[in-house]
């Protein structure tokens, strides 16, 4: 299991979770380690350019929506340095990626879902 599986469970079962993830793939958007929170996402109302937590073929990332599929119920997930990582369904994006470092992802808050808790994960 994965560092992010954990997270994936929580923002899944209604949670808003605050976490710092590591690697450099999605900078300049996100820098390794910096904190990130995370709240469940109404998937229907993304965009490509939204960062997301989401399982493609098995492993969860936290990264950018690059194309949409509404006819499938699907979307593509790509990290900021051009690799794509797959088409993925609704029912596995889990979140949306709120804020950096406290500051507020633009439009992001409108496709968010209510969360019924948050906490923040200790830091690893």
């Amino acid at each position: 299991m994965g560092a992010l599986d954990a997270v994936a469970a929580r923002v899944a079962g209604g949670a808003t979770v605050e976490f710092r993830p590591s690697g450099s793939s999605m900078v300049p958007l996100i820098r390794s380690r910096q904190l990130v929170t995370v709240t469940p996402v109404d998937p229907s109302k993304l965009e490509p350019g939204d960062i997301v937590l989401a399982r493609v073929a098995g492993t969860v990332y936290l990264h950018l929506v690059s194309s949409l599929d509404p006819a499938k119920r699907r979307v593509q997930i790509s990290n900021n340095r051009g690799r794509v990582n797959g088409w993925t369904g609704h029912d596995r994006v889990f979140g949306i990626c709120v804020a950096v470092d406290g500051v507020p992802r633009a439009g992001a808050a409108d496709k968010a879902v209510e969360a019924v808790n948050s906490r923040s994960l200790p830091d690893r």
